[in-house]
């Protein structure tokens, strides 16, 4: 592509920075916000390909950027933006300023890295794959090229999705079109080699390829002939590293060669089972794996061990796509290329049921192999529970963590790491399911039992305190709430620094509350710092930085701010759609709120002709029965309501009510906001009389439920005052309204004896 070129009008290339087997890195201009940008250009799909195949490869490459653009992890690379000009598909990203691994290693003379070093990438890498896996994402190319170390010390995984795109494309997770391995054979897993199906232990696999290359100068298997690297990872026991450096933790040694089993299931389980071990060596002299590797074999004698030779006719049992292989790019090193066996494999756990005198793992018949095959199986239904939530179906979800929790309890102990996460998510599960009591009982004996496990100011027992202040702040108890988050804040800036993730997530959350609590001016400042350290850390259109980014529109709006409330909407809205696409329902919501301050503005017919369009996405998008289609024709009713048209905005509202009472339920929020609007119809219409009945039947719902004192409640029982005055009853009216104003004197005043308890 020429220097000068210039994508959809808004991405100047300037210069080519990468070139791999699927196209070419530039660095480019974002005109549009003056910013520069990396732009991963993908190699054109070109006349000969089928269009009906085209179509399809245009739909997953849409598809697959958009699963990269959502990730929200500081490990993780932000996208910014996708598309297709002339042919050639693109993916626009942040421009990192840095070295990515390979390039570390030639950086440092082709010797590896310094062992703190090693170790701190090893953390950060770890904590983004448990990120991306838990989003039921695998990276399938893991590989030093695709990690980047930055200037300031932050590790970052690159190209998330590439892989499968590049299958789509012609090159194969396995073999390119020219023979090239994707991702070159020096980190591919066994079961990528045998063409089985991968899941996130493959990553894993890879992973400990890249960690022994830092460590030790060169990857486990290196040898110059493609086939013999492949047959390695297939057959051979990798040499430990800290032969080949000495001064390496036996800790990490022992971690790396875990990684490097044969078998997925004799890794370990997850990148949290890793993070934790890593955690555990650093501050422990001794490492046990959870799962025994296989018995070691006799030693080989000194020396390079020669790789056997297929025999004639077989390739050795390894796939047609592996002939012709050649071994493709890798990060150099000077470490030696001898294979033999390692002797000392064969440690166990202690969260295992394992013998602690095991070394390989328990034949078929031993008593202990069904309580690991069970364990594997509750592992998988775990995931599965994940995928649900995923999915929104929270129901199914917390009834299968609910099942796995209570196995795992059986089998593990009430106390285990994974029978916590378990209940972990069983009370995710309720505060979504509209059961936030519930919620918080659950969360609140996890945390205190992850607090005596793990420790106060471990990021899992932080997780579950700031879980149950979610969950107060859904029962409105919203001042109780203020003070969890803020301890929990405190601990968080303290251990991780004000810029973590985790640390503005939380302060995200308090100015959340802080809206709740009316202290909006205190909401709408925090948000605007939040929405500026997560753009400076995740970059300004990270889906983070967009979430606080409309919490700061909702602010100016609650501020009456109305003018910027709507600039910042737009803006998000606009962002949204660029980076997840139109019909993702965050930039519908961030477009319901554009609407809501177009209302509020005056600007009503703006806003019905941005309402009738968003009831017909929701609709394609959702279904015509979804609470966020009813939602926007609720908006659609209104608009027309402050146009006058009150026939047609009573219809509206009638037909919306009905809808949401039969979805929802007669009394929840949603259907009851809807009823008062019907009221509001018949007020306009002059039918007062039948406007009465309405309100008095939101009234007594909302005292129901919420209390005589809510604020709901008593806006009701204004309403109904109101009403009353124009039937001529103004005695009744005056009467009501004298009520409602001694329980406003009554809530104020203990809102400002709570408020006086929880300022920081």
């Amino acid at each position: 592509m020429a220097q000068s070129r210039l994508i959809q009008g808004r991405y100047r290339l300037l210069d080519r920075i990468g070139r791999g087997g699927m196209g070419e890195v530039w660095r480019a201009l974002d005109e549009s916000l003056g910013r520069n940008v990396a732009v991963k250009c993908l190699k054109p799909l070109g006349p000969h390909r089928d269009p009906s195949f085209a179509g399809v490869l245009r739909e997953r490459f849409r598809r697959e950027a958009r699963v990269a653009a959502a990730l929200q992890h500081r490990g993780v690379t932000v996208v910014h933006d996708f598309g297709e000009s002339e042919g050639v598909l693109y993916l626009v990203m942040e421009l990192l300023e840095g070295r990515d691994l390979g390039q570390a290693l030639e950086d440092n003379g082709r010797r590896p890295l310094a062992v703190d070093e090693v170790v701190d990438i090893a953390a950060q890498v770890t904590a983004a794959l448990d990120y991306t896996h838990r989003q039921g994402i695998v990276h399938r190319d893991l590989k030093p090229a695709n990690i980047m170390r930055l200037t300031e010390g932050t590790v970052k995984i690159c190209d998330f999705g590439i892989a499968r795109l590049g299958h789509d494309i012609g090159f194969t997770s396995r073999l390119t079109g020219t023979g090239i391995a994707m991702g070159t054979p020096h980190y591919m897993s066994p079961e990528q080699i045998g063409g089985t199906e991968v899941d996130q232990r493959s990553d894993l696999y890879s992973f400990g390829c890249v960690l022994y290359e830092i460590a030790t100068g060169a990857p486990p298997f290196d040898l110059e002939d493609a086939w013999s690297i492949l047959v390695g990872h297939r057959d051979t026991e990798p040499e430990p590293p800290r032969r080949h450096r000495a001064e390496l933790p036996a800790y990490l040694d022992r971690i790396i060669l875990d990684l490097l089993a044969k078998e997925p299931e004799s890794r370990p389980r997850d990148a949290r089972e890793l993070a934790d071990r890593l955690d555990a060596g650093r501050g422990a002299p001794r490492y046990a794996p959870t799962v025994a590797p296989a018995a070691p074999r006799p030693a080989a004698p000194a020396g390079p061990a020669p790789l056997p030779s297929p025999a004639p006719g077989t390739s050795s049992r390894l796939p047609s796509w592996t002939e012709g292989m050649t071994t493709g790019v890798k990060a150099t090193g000077t470490a030696a290329r001898g294979i033999p066996p390692d002797p000392s494999a064969g440690l166990t756990g202690a969260w295992t049921a394992r013998p602690a005198t095991a070394t390989a793992p328990a034949p078929p018949d031993h008593p202990a192999a069904p309580h690991a095959r069970a364990l594997a199986v509750l592992a998988g239904r775990h995931e599965e529970g994940l995928r649900l939530g995923r999915l929104g179906r929270w129901a199914e979800a917390g009834e299968t963590h609910r099942a796995v929790a209570a196995e795992r309890e059986r089998l593990l102990g009430p106390d285990h790491p994974d029978t916590l996460a378990s209940r972990y998510e069983v009370g995710f599960a309720l505060s979504r399911t509209g059961q936030p009591a519930e919620a918080l009982g659950e969360h609140t004996r996890l945390a205190g039992s992850r607090e005596r496990v793990l420790g106060a100011d471990h990021p899992d027992t932080l997780a579950a305190r700031q879980e149950i202040a979610y969950v107060l702040g859904q029962l409105g108890r919203h001042f109780e709430a203020h003070q969890v988050y803020t301890a929990v804040l405190a601990t968080r800036e303290r251990v991780l620094g004000a810029d973590h993730p985790d640390t503005l997530r939380c302060r995200h959350n308090l100015a959340f509350n802080l809206s709740r609590l009316g202290r909006l001016e205190d909401a709408y400042r925090m948000a605007d710092e939040v929405a500026a350290g997560r753009a400076r850390v995740l970059g300004p259109a990270h889906p983070d930085t967009l979430v606080t980014r409309f919490e700061v529109g909702y602010a100016l709006g609650r501020l009456g701010r109305w003018t910027e409330a709507l600039e910042t909407y737009r803006e998000v809205a606009q962002s949204r759609a660029r980076a997840l696409g139109a019909d993702h329902p965050d930039t519908l919501a961030a477009r319901h709120e554009v609407g809501i301050s177009l209302g509020r503005l005056g600007r009503s017919a703006q806003a019905l002709e941005l309402y009738r369009a968003l009831v017909e996405d929701r609709t394609r998008a959702h279904g015509p029965a979804h609470p966020e289609t009813l939602r926007a024709r609720h908006g659609l009713g209104v608009n027309l309501g402050r146009l006058a048209r009150w026939d047609e905005a009573l219809a509206e509202s009638r037909d919306v009510c009905a809808l949401r009472e039969r979805v929802l339920g007669a009394d929840h929020p949603d259907t009851l906001v809807s009823r008062r609007e019907v009221a509001v119809g018949l007020g306009w219409l002059g039918r007062w009389d039948e406007a009465l009945t309405e309100y008095r039947s939101v009234a007594a719902a909302r005292e129901q439920i919420l209390g005589a004192g809510h604020p709901d409640t008593l806006a009701s029982r204004n309403d109904e005052a109101h009403c009353l005055e124009q039937l001529g009853l103004r005695e009744e009216a005056a009467e009501l309204y004298r009520g409602v104003a001694v329980l406003r004197q009554q809530a104020a005043a203990t809102e400002r004896w709570d408020g006086v308890a929880v300022r920081p």
